[in-house]
């Protein structure tokens, strides 16, 4: 990443420093939740499986698979 070991070393040191000071992380922490676990997603694979199912579901086979 092109950082020196004392950059590092003193980035560190500021961190911990910091989360001593303040008894906690200084950033918050935060997750984005998996699109594909939506509620639009899950409608559309369940429409798909309904589809496939009833032989409405048009399949192709993709180059990139080998046999």
């Amino acid at each position: 990443m092109g950082i020196n070991v004392l950059i590092c070393s003193e980035a560190i040191t500021i961190f911990f420093t910091k989360v001593t000071q303040e008894r906690h992380i200084p950033f918050e922490i935060t997750a984005e939740p998996d699109p594909f676990y939506s509620e639009s997603n899950i409608r559309y694979l369940e429409k798909k499986m309904e589809d496939y199912k009833a032989g409405r579901l048009k399949l192709a086979e993709h180059d990139l698979i080998e046999e």
